[in-house]
């Protein structure tokens, strides 16, 4: 099987295409957003940009960290997150607080995604199981 690497620079690639999965590197805000939302929305365009690049799209989406540098901007990333995914399609999620690599970053995203099987595939929403975590709660 090829290793697609997307942008690929000394120390990292943007992505990594391999076996019908494409691998994000964090995507950190570059627009010069200062407050949570609008650099969670920058996040997000640089996401669906890549995934794009890659073949394929926020629906197939398997799992997404989200690293938060205060906890407090929780909820104002959450608010862009809820916008920005597609209804039925939310993958797993894990956030979690870090020091990020620069003071001026509040949020990091990580994502990993499926490629489609066929044109047109797209992914389908399982019924909810008993004892589902509460909603927002990654």
């Amino acid at each position: 099987m090829t290793i697609q690497r997307i942008d690929a620079g000394p120390i990292l690639s943007e992505a990594v295409v391999h076996g019908g999965v494409v691998y994000l590197a964090g995507q950190v805000s570059t627009g010069g957003a200062r407050e949570v939302g609008g650099q969670t929305r920058e996040v997000l365009a640089a996401v669906d940009a890549l995934l794009a690049r890659a073949g394929t799209d926020k629906t197939r989406i398997l799992r997404a960290q989200v690293y938060l540098a205060d906890m407090a901007d929780y909820n104002g990333m959450n608010a862009v997150w809820e916008q920005w995914a597609a209804p039925g399609q939310a993958p797993a999620r894990a956030t979690v607080q870090a020091a990020l690599a620069k003071p001026q970053w509040k949020v990091e995203i990580v994502v990993t995604a499926a490629l489609p099987d066929a044109p047109g595939a797209k992914s389908s929403p399982a019924p909810a199981a008993p004892g589902r975590r509460a909603r927002g709660a990654g």
